[in-house]
């Protein structure tokens, strides 16, 4: 499939230092937490960004970060969130103007690489919606056709809980795909994996 039928979308906030990561920089101070988020969003798109398969976008929040240049990145599209809810602002992401399979991919699983996003670009030839599910209760990505409609995905979800994946799922078709079990970094335990790289 041509990589302008797909759009793989790295949501994440401004890796500002003091924004973001919260319960990580509770357990590990701010400076940790900061270079952790920093080193983690660099390195995902890097990695994603030099695979042709696919168009890189960067969707940022708060809007007026989507102008930042990401350092050594500076060919990543970028667009602001918008506002609303993190479903509001997903569910913007999905459906707008671009390609036919769209997934979007959160920025603080640093286990993400090209071969997962090509096998949820993969799954949405066979299935309207893919979820890649994280050890936390949450998910890593999810992705979508844009036909048939998109309907409500996001209504109801219990946010940052356990239950964000069962909320979703309950949300999407039976024939939705659910890719690998990888972990999301929120508290100092996660960072164990990473250690000495950021």
């Amino acid at each position: 499939m041509n990589r302008t039928r797909r759009i793989a979308v790295v949501v994440t906030r401004h890796p500002r230092y003091g924004s973001g990561k919260r319960r990580l920089a509770r357990e590990v101070g701010e400076a940790r937490a900061w270079r952790f988020q920093r080193w983690a969003l660099a390195s995902l798109v890097r990695r994603l960004g030099r695979d042709r398969r696919w168009t890189l976008v960067l969707a940022l929040t708060p809007d007026r970060a989507a102008a930042w240049a990401v350092p050594g990145l500076r060919r990543t599209l970028r667009r602001p969130q918008g506002s609303g809810d993190l479903g509001a602002r997903m569910q913007r992401l999905l459906q707008g103007p671009g390609a036919r399979h769209v997934v979007l991919i959160g920025s603080d699983c640093p286990a993400v690489a090209p071969a997962d996003v090509a096998a949820a670009f993969d799954a949405l030839r066979r299935a309207p919606w893919v979820l890649g599910p994280a050890t936390d209760g949450g998910y890593w990505l999810i992705g979508a056709r844009r036909r048939p409609t998109l309907g409500a995905p996001f209504r109801g979800v219990r946010w940052s809980s356990r239950h964000t994946l069962a909320d979703t799922l309950a949300n999407l078709p039976a024939e939705t795909i659910v890719l690998r079990l990888l972990s999301d970094v929120d508290e100092a335990g996660d960072l164990e994996p990473w250690r000495g790289l950021f």
